[in-house]
């Protein structure tokens, strides 16, 4: 059967398909507004784009989430598939962060709202990242199921004290970043096992190599908001986050030719942590370097998203997403 035939022959109701990694668009879009509040925090970024941004990535999660929620009362047999899939299980925590990146973004315009889904991000934080721990420990998975989506579920724990600085106990937030440093240790150690001793990762999935940028990125900004110490372990991640960074861009051409897959809003939030990463060092240190790095970093997120968003679009008026594999 031709794909044109394959496609053609897939039920018209779409939302049977809608996918859980959809919310990673969220992440996309609310980091870049995260990154433009910044921007206007330390380096005199128009106000009035921060504010777009920030209000389109609350309408993209409530839509979206308005979706998904349609999708859980339809199709409940779908959603439990997707939640037992080793794959799509890590994107759950996709959910909570978005959340999560909301509250960070109101926190200095509308702080009851922050508070809220700083809550609510949290408690549904911790669910999918034992749920999720569970499921690994639970199954007998196999190498080839490993890839860097799997530090979704471990990167938003670093998020809440990012988030919740203020609104909870200190102890609360080391917890949670406890469990993110812990976890993306040993994550590492497992996905670069996979990557140099196993098989290559399918093309759809080499964007989440960007997603090793995250942690030590995110790790960097909650270690600062928790110590208020620029010292050497925040300066260890702060390196490590513009050593990956580097090292995803000097494999360029393994993302060149690839065909679009909704993974590829993993190219996304990464760019976004260090960018945010960067023009806090920058606050930090008042270092030239540090601002020129940050408005290349914005200017490479912007792009991304925009490309992303552009082929998104595209796409769906293609109807080729929301569809069957």
């Amino acid at each position: 059967m031709s794909q044109t035939e394959h496609i053609k022959s897939i039920p018209s109701d779409r939302l049977q398909f809608f996918p859980i990694m959809m919310f990673a668009i969220v992440m996309g879009f609310t980091g870049l507004s995260i990154v433009f509040h910044k921007m206007h925090e330390v380096l005199y970024f128009p106000t009035i784009i921060v504010e777009i941004f920030g209000y389109i990535s609350l309408g993209l999660f409530l839509v979206i989430l308005f979706f998904y929620v349609k999708k859980i009362i339809t199709y409940k047999e779908e959603v439990k598939k997707e939640m037992t899939h080793p794959v799509r299980v890590n994107f759950f925590a996709a959910i909570s962060i978005s959340l999560l990146l909301l509250s960070i973004f109101f926190r200095h315009s509308i702080s009851e709202l922050s508070n809220v889904l700083f809550v609510t991000g949290a408690l549904l934080h911790f669910f999918f990242t034992f749920y999720t721990i569970k499921y690994w420990i639970n199954n007998n998975l196999e190498i080839h199921h490993s890839n860097p989506a799997w530090f979704i579920p471990i990167v938003g724990n670093i998020i809440v004290p990012i988030a919740g600085k203020g609104f909870v106990s200190d102890s609360v937030l080391y917890f949670f970043f406890s469990i993110g440093i812990f976890f993306w240790i040993i994550l590492f150690a497992i996905i670069l096992n996979r990557i140099i001793f196993h098989k290559q990762f399918a093309p759809k999935f080499m964007p989440t190599l960007f997603i090793l940028i995250a942690p030590p990125a995110i790790g960097f900004v909650a270690y600062i908001k928790l110590t208020s110490s620029l010292d050497f372990f925040a300066h260890i991640l702060y390196s490590l986050a513009l050593f990956f960074t580097i090292l995803v861009f000097v494999m360029y051409k393994n993302y060149i030719n690839i065909k679009f897959f909704i993974s590829w809003w993993a190219f996304t939030f990464p760019m976004a942590a260090i960018s945010i990463a960067t023009i806090l060092m920058y606050q930090l240190t008042h270092e030239n370097i540090y601002a020129i790095l940050s408005y290349i970093f914005m200017a490479i997120t912007i792009f991304v998203v925009s490309l992303v968003a552009k082929e998104t679009i595209v796409h769906m008026f293609k109807k080729e997403i929301c569809i069957m594999e």
